[in-house]
């Protein structure tokens, strides 16, 4: 009777301690509410406001980690501790659109009263068990769901469209956990960013060693991203290729296609070059690499990890001969694409002359567009080059006496203005409204062209204006 006595109590103490333990932990959960201002990018003077929440917690040096898509757009947010009804005002410190996390403070220094920082922890084994906590659509209260990890690998983060390592757990995510944490060991291993609607319990986290380079990156005040490596490459599986540029038996790597123009690589990496390891790591004929034993990603892992502007040490083989470069990564992926990644937290640019609406191409509008025009996808898929850094379209035409048979016109991209080439949307803003040409001669790459008698639309535009409910003429930048 009494050892079993002992052993009752014992095992009381433990589940009192597991429960102090997990009241801390749930303290550090918070809920996240946000106003957002959503603009349209295929009417750019229009926006819809919106109610949305997601989920945080809150980490060393008063700040709450949460996800970039939960604050993007943002007009106001609050946020709420767990167990408790009131809501404090929020801001945020810090944001990366790239690997959607963000940083929030509160001013009001209360509401870090009594709540224990959470930490981070190691990224989880294959098999490790998670617990993810958050507010999802359902209730009001703190959820708790529990899963494993299943799968560790690169995966296109929906919020940004580019590609980092990404953490793959059975656990169930709704709308609203978006932003909390998923806890292993009672450190935080992964912030919960995206579920994949009609699959059974497939969601992902941005892993903490991405957290760790967002942390890292603004040590100094200023967020410079993750470095994209400027240069497309392709596998080396198939064996003519691989005979043909000299690989043994075992040997994996890359294949160079491309350097790509202002990207840092010009003149150290070339065309035809073979990498065959980054950073010490070898690349496989897939290429992937290994970042744990028989754990494989993208090669592009190692050099993702860097902080912009420093070097990547790439093993090459060029025309036979073995070789090593010191690469600088010095640009994000927005600053390498012609139409850049998905803009947040601005409104869209716009001018209108007269009824015609001119915005540049960005990446939010032609995904919304792709389908209907596939003319588009060539300049998407297209590089900056030093004298093109940005598409300028012809967005649209709003009927009037003065733009009478260009009313179909949409989406149309500008080669040229009055026979002078467009290097960006400023370039083309100065040189429309600085011209002193009677008429405006556009022309697209086909040779259409498109006429617009300035004096006539400098004198029918307040009308039009009117016409449409527009206030103004011109985005707020360019006021």
């Amino acid at each position: 009777m009494r050892i079993f006595l002992m052993l009752f109590l014992g095992f009381t103490f433990v589940l009192s301690a597991g429960s102090l333990g997990e009241e801390q932990l749930r303290s550090a959960i918070v809920k996240v509410y946000t106003v957002t201002k959503n603009p349209s990018y295929s009417v750019p003077w229009s926006s819809s406001i919106q109610q949305v929440s997601g989920s945080g917690s809150v980490i060393e040096g008063h700040r709450i980690l949460t996800n970039a898509h939960v604050v993007a757009n943002r007009t106001f947010i609050e946020v709420q501790r767990y167990g408790e009804r009131h809501r404090y005002i929020a801001h945020v410190e810090a944001v990366s659109h790239q690997l959607d996390l963000a940083l929030l403070k509160v001013d009001d220094p209360s509401f870090f009263k009594g709540i224990t920082p959470l930490k981070l922890g190691d990224m989880p084994q294959i098999e490790q068990k998670v617990s993810v906590y958050g507010f999802p659509m359902g209730g009001d209260t703190l959820s708790v769901t529990a899963g494993v990890v299943s799968r560790i690998e690169h995966q296109r983060y929906v919020h940004s469209g580019e590609s980092f390592l990404a953490i793959q757990i059975d656990a169930a995510v709704n709308p609203g956990n978006s932003g909390g944490p998923a806890i292993s060991d009672g450190h935080i291993v992964g912030v919960v960013m995206e579920g994949i609607q009609k699959a059974q319990s497939i969601s992902y986290l941005v892993p903490t060693v991405m957290v760790r380079h967002f942390l890292k990156d603004l040590e100094d005040g200023r967020l410079d991203g993750v470095p994209a490596f400027a240069a497309l490459t392709q596998p080396m599986e198939n064996p003519a290729l691989r005979r043909h540029y000299g690989l043994s038996a075992g040997e994996g790597g890359v294949l160079v296609d491309k350097v790509i123009p202002t990207g840092g690589l010009e003149g150290l990496l070339k065309t035809g070059d073979v990498i065959t390891a980054i950073d010490g790591h070898k690349i496989q004929e897939d290429a992937t690499v290994a970042f744990r034993q028989n754990e494989f990603t993208n090669y592009e892992y190692f050099a993702q990890l860097h902080q912009m502007g420093e070097k990547v040490r790439l093993q090459i083989l060029r025309r036979g001969k073995k070789m090593m470069l010191d690469v600088p990564l010095i640009k994000q992926a927005k600053d390498l694409l012609l139409v850049g990644t998905y803009r947040y937290d601005r409104m869209p640019r716009y001018v209108i002359l007269g009824g015609y609406v001119f915005a540049p191409l960005t990446r939010n509008l032609a995904v919304r567009v792709a389908r209907s025009r596939i003319d588009l996808i060539p300049y998407v898929e297209d590089f900056v080059h030093k004298d093109r850094r940005e598409v300028v379209l012809l967005l649209r035409v709003l009927p009037s006496a003065l733009s009478r048979g260009d009313y179909s016109r949409a989406f149309w991209p500008i080669e040229t203005i009055n026979g002078e080439k467009i290097v960006n949307f400023d370039d083309f803003y100065h040189k429309l409204t600085r011209s002193e040409s009677q008429t405006i001669i556009l022309k697209n790459k086909m040779g259409e062209e498109v006429v617009i008698d300035r004096k006539e639309a400098l004198k029918m535009q307040p009308m039009i204006l009117r016409r449409y409910n527009i206030e103004y003429d011109r985005s707020e930048d360019l006021r």
